[in-house]
Order: structure tokens, then C-alpha cells, then sequence
């Protein structure tokens, strides 16, 4: 590992031409810039400077070495810059979440970056699995998903809860095991898992989802319910998206004994310390989904 306070002497040297006005500019002594210079070399094993009396010349080594040290002397002082100007207003945020949050917070998300344009927004609709991975590799800042995570290195910490509903077209005035299994089901990436909480809970006839038959799936959390408005399924989906559809003439939900909520989770890295601008970011999202 190079020492950069060496590295800096040197870098400075080069640029001076001149061991005491290397020393003067960085207050050192003149022995005390010869020694900084002596332990780079040592510490690279070669030489990077000739000597000739006073003066000097670099070696083939000590120019490609300033030509890399001063470039990154010039980055690590621009990263100091920048982390000391962490402007909550600028600078690109990262984000993903099931598609139904992202329903109700990235119109709100928009708003927030139209007030403040020097925003970078990039948001991701993905199911749990996906938002975890992303996290893990650095493609995210944050994520909101449905379950604690535990993936090491990772926390969560619930936000808000979200109700999730059986939905049908319109035309199915009332719902029961033998409608349902007729229906069979308009799936999606989350759909086995909000199928096993929803019906689990109120049909003791609900084992598992592939009881039922498969009517469909999208991926696309605008579209899920186009075949369920056409009465070609039903579906579980949380209370966001169904809110979201713009058909709703078109669609049922359906009251259920024993209604079911699920938690939305903020996940990011455990150690790590976001910008002021991710943690605004943070703030707008809980004050919209506890609304």
C-alpha cells in the first residue's frame, strides 16, 4: 500500500523542481522531504528521481508514478470535497420496491424531483428476492420490501402495513371456495405468497396454490388486473395496486372474515451511512405510506 503522504511529497516535488521549495510549500524540512522521497522508493523498489547537485531528473519509474499519483491525489481530493459538500438536494438516488408501494410512492417521488431537479431518481419494481440481491451487490441504495431480510450484512425496519385483497371482476357479486375454484388464478411475482396469507386464512379448503387452476400471469403491476376485469380469474394483490387500476367499475373486492396485512420493510446495509439526500428520500417515503 502506498503512502500517500510520501506520494504527495513526491508529487509535489516534481512539480517545484525543488527540494526547498517542496519543503516550504508543505512546511517540512528539506531532510524531511529526502526522507519522504527515499521511503517511497524503498517502498516500490525503485528509484524514481537522479540526483545531479541540487537538481534532479525522474527515472522512466518516477514519471509513470506521477502521472498515476497525481491523478489520484486529485480523486481522493474530490471525493473529500464531495463528502464534505453532501448536498441533500442533488446527486442520484437508487431505489426498488414491489410494485404496489411503487405505485403509491413513485408518483410522489417524481413530485419530489421536479422540486428539486438536480435529483437522479432511479426507481425499480421488483418482487423481494430481486430488491435483496440488488442490496447485496451495491445496485441499490435502498429497498422496501415485504418481509424482515436476513441476509447478512443487510437490516430492516418496518415502515407501514398493507392490507391485501381478493379481487374479482365485478360481475361475481359474492365469493366462495367453489367460485374461487372455478375462477382459478390470475398469478404474478408475489402471487403464491399473497395467495398462502389471504386464503390461508379464510378458506379451509386453501392448502396450497397450485390447488387452484392458473388463469394467467403478468409481471407487470398495471396490467395484472386487465384479465381479472375480464373475468378471466381472480387474484390476491395489495390494497396500492388495486387502488391504482383505473377500471374500477370493472373489478370487485371482496370483504373477507379475517382480513390480512402485510408489513412493508426499509432494507439497506447495515453499516453503512447514506447521503443526506437518501435519507430525505427516506423521510418523504414513511410520511407517504403511514398516510
Amino acid at each position: 500500500m502506498i503512502n500517500l503522504t510520501w506520494l504527495n511529497t513526491f508529487c509535489t516535488l516534481v512539480e517545484t523542481g525543488h527540494f526547498t521549495r517542496t519543503a516550504e510549500k508543505l512546511a517540512m524540512t528539506q531532510p524531511g522531504v529526502s526522507q519522504h522521497i527515499q521511503k517511497l522508493e524503498q517502498s516500490l523498489g525503485h528509484n524514481l528521481i537522479q540526483r545531479d547537485g541540487k537538481r534532479f531528473h525522474l527515472t522512466e519509474a518516477g514519471k509513470s508514478v506521477y502521472r498515476q499519483g497525481r491523478l489520484t491525489l486529485m480523486q481522493l481530493s474530490e471525493l473529500q470535497n464531495s463528502l464534505l459538500t453532501d448536498d441533500p438536494f442533488s446527486g442520484l438516488c437508487r431505489i426498488a420496491s414491489p410494485g404496489s408501494v411503487g405505485l403509491k410512492l413513485y408518483p410522489k417521488l417524481l413530485d419530489w424531483q421536479q422540486q428539486h431537479p438536480a435529483i437522479q431518481l432511479d426507481y425499480t419494481f421488483a418482487p423481494n428476492q430481486s430488491i435483496e440481491r440488488a442490496l447485496e451487490e451495491r445496485k441499490l441504495d435502498i429497498g422496501l420490501i415485504t418481509r424482515p431480510i436476513s441476509r447478512p450484512g443487510m437490516t430492516s425496519k418496518p415502515l407501514s402495513r398493507e392490507a391485501l385483497c381478493l379481487v374479482t371482476s365485478s360481475r361475481i357479486p359474492v365469493i366462495n371456495w367453489e367460485v374461487l375454484s372455478e375462477l382459478g388464478y390470475i398469478d404474478h411475482p408475489d402471487g403464491a405468497h399473497h395467495a398462502t396469507l389471504l386464503l390461508g386464512a379464510n378458506f379451509s379448503e386453501f392448502t396450497e396454490g397450485g390447488q387452484l387452476k392458473h388463469k394467467g400471469f403478468s409481471n407487470q403491476i398495471n396490467l395484472i388486473l386487465q384479465p381479472v376485469a375480464r373475468n378471466l380469474g381472480f387474484t390476491v394483490l395489495p390494497a396500492h395496486a388495486v387502488a391504482a387500476f383505473p377500471e374500477q367499475q370493472l373489478i370487485r373486492k371482496h370483504a373477507l372474515p379475517f382480513p390480512v396485512e402485510e408489513t412493508i420493510y426499509l432494507a439497506k446495509r447495515q453499516w453503512e451511512t447514506l447521503p443526506i439526500r437518501t435519507r430525505k428520500i427516506i423521510e418523504l417515503i414513511e410520511s407517504e405510506l403511514q398516510r
